[in-house]
């Protein structure tokens, strides 16, 4: 299956793809803009903090722009935002991992504390997990287009199950219980032509 399979605009897993997208952003967004609001110097590393989290001008301009990007796919949403979701949130992991080895060394230009590094984790997973949602597990749901494209023939299959049931008159697929038949009402004959 290729990440740029479309979805249905009306699928339920669209929802959830665009309200985690945008409540990242937003997060994202508030710190940026808080520490633009303190006018911090873009590559200081003094430990200025916002919201318990050191920072500087850098780090708050590239807050603001993932931030604005997780909203633009918010406003996109369906497999735009999932995708989108599943890569950002790969990269805040990686810039935990990286910014592990370079705390108090002149590599960390973004001001990067610990809580930094923590914080990189846990949104990550957040992100991640918000763009997996519905996508990523053994045990998806029939109706998910998801679980359809990666198991085609037993989709089709049970595509047409349910077209035989639904129409009248149908072949029922193999093992189903034949319905009762019903009650003819009226006297032989009734429906003789005159």
């Amino acid at each position: 299956m290729k990440l740029q399979d479309e979805l249905p605009l009306d699928h339920h897993l669209a929802a959830v793809y665009r309200w985690g997208s945008a409540f990242c952003g937003v997060v994202l967004l508030v710190f940026g803009a808080l520490g633009f609001a303190d006018e911090l110097s873009p590559f200081d590393t003094d430990g200025d903090s916002i919201a318990g989290m050191s920072t500087n001008g850098a780090l708050s301009l590239i807050s603001v722009v993932v931030g604005l990007v997780l909203i633009a796919g918010a406003v996109v949403g369906g497999n735009v935002a999932s995708t989108l979701n599943m890569a950002v949130g790969t990269l805040f992991l990686l810039s935990g991992f990286v910014h592990i080895f370079i705390l108090d060394r002149p590599a960390n230009v973004l001001g990067f504390g610990m809580t930094n590094v923590v914080f990189s984790f846990v949104m990550g997973l957040v992100i991640l997990t918000f763009g997996m949602y519905g996508r990523v597990s053994s045990k998806l749901s029939h109706d998910n287009p998801y679980w359809k494209r990666r198991h085609p023939r037993e989709a089709a299959r049970e595509s047409l199950a349910r077209n035989r049931r639904g129409a009248p008159g149908g072949a029922l697929p193999a093992g189903s219980p034949r319905p009762a038949p019903q009650a003819v009402t009226g006297t032989p004959g009734s429906h003789r032509g005159g």
